[in-house]
């Protein structure tokens, strides 16, 4: 594993895997979020193999295995690990962050993935040397922190020169309809009021959107599809859980409605994001889910 570059921290043991704790964070972070992802990861806190590897060919699929095997490599956000495990398969080491107590619940994903270390760390202070690593990623994290642009310059920072970074923020409906953005609309107000609730009663208002909301219309995209209309199908709002389990449709329900912060950017504004940070070479996936996208560094 790579030194750190800070021995400022701490070790804490869970289930035989070590943790080690940076309590500097830095000041480009959201408190109140990074307690209500430690929560969420608490609660989602098991996948099953076939829950990441499915979710993982969709992020990835713009990533060359020659971009990772053998690679050192950087989770920034990493929550429960389920990209670290998915990763780790391939690359030779890689290093897994978290500033939240999402790195407890990574820790027994990750128990028996021993080219996997974890650290509780902010990505302001990235506790690893600048040009360390051949591989990058930050998949739904980003757009969780108030700056996000300079968010991302930290993760680049942190790359070889010609390493790859691998991004995923949320899209901003730039190529939906009014019908859809006014719907979005509402459900941020929801998102507004059910965010701020404790703990326990969020997560039950949640399960409730998920079961009443998200199932619905869920199993109405599959049963249009199901009739032959798939184009009709993938208009209606949350069609992208089509394949997904119910595990992931209530964990993203939880994702979705219970964060504080969240961002969402164009297509256009994420490509200028990529390369104000040092990106270039820069590739889209035109699949779902919008957007992820991949640079390599100048």
């Amino acid at each position: 594993m790579l030194n750190f570059i800070s021995t400022k921290h701490s070790i804490e043991t869970i289930d035989q895997k070590e943790i080690y704790i940076f309590d500097d964070l830095g000041e480009n972070i959201d408190m109140t979020t990074v307690e209500s992802f430690g929560e969420e990861w608490t609660a989602f806190d098991h996948f099953s193999e076939e829950e990441i590897t499915k979710a993982g060919d969709q992020y990835f699929d713009i990533v060359k295995d020659e971009w990772i095997e053998g690679k050192t490599v950087l989770d920034v956000g990493c929550g429960t690990g389920r990209w670290s495990r998915y990763i780790s398969k391939k690359a030779q080491s890689v290093e897994a962050i978290d500033p939240s107590k999402a790195v407890y619940s990574a820790a027994k994903l990750l128990q028996n993935n021993t080219n996997v270390r974890i650290s509780k760390a902010g990505v302001d202070t990235i506790p690893f040397a600048d040009s360390t690593f051949d591989f990058v990623f930050s998949l739904g994290v980003l757009h969780h922190i108030p700056d996000t642009k300079a968010a991302m310059k930290k993760c680049v920072e942190k790359l070889k020169p010609d390493g790859y970074f691998l991004v995923y923020l949320y899209y901003n409906f730039e190529q939906r309809g009014l019908i859809f953005k006014f719907i979005f609309w509402l459900s941020s107000l929801l998102r507004f009021i059910v965010s701020k609730l404790p703990s326990s009663i969020k997560k039950m208002v949640c399960n409730v959107i998920a079961g009443f909301i998200y199932l619905p219309l869920i199993y109405l995209s599959k049963l249009i599809e199901a009739l032959g209309m798939k184009s009709v199908s993938n208009m209606i709002p949350l069609s992208y859980y089509k394949t997904h389990s119910i595990n992931i449709i209530f964990n993203d329900a939880l994702d979705r409605f219970g964060t504080p912060l969240e961002q969402r950017f164009s297509r256009e504004e994420i490509a200028e994001m990529m390369t104000s940070a040092g990106l270039k070479e820069i590739v889209f996936s035109n699949n779902e889910p919008y957007w992820h996208a991949i640079g390599q560094k100048a």
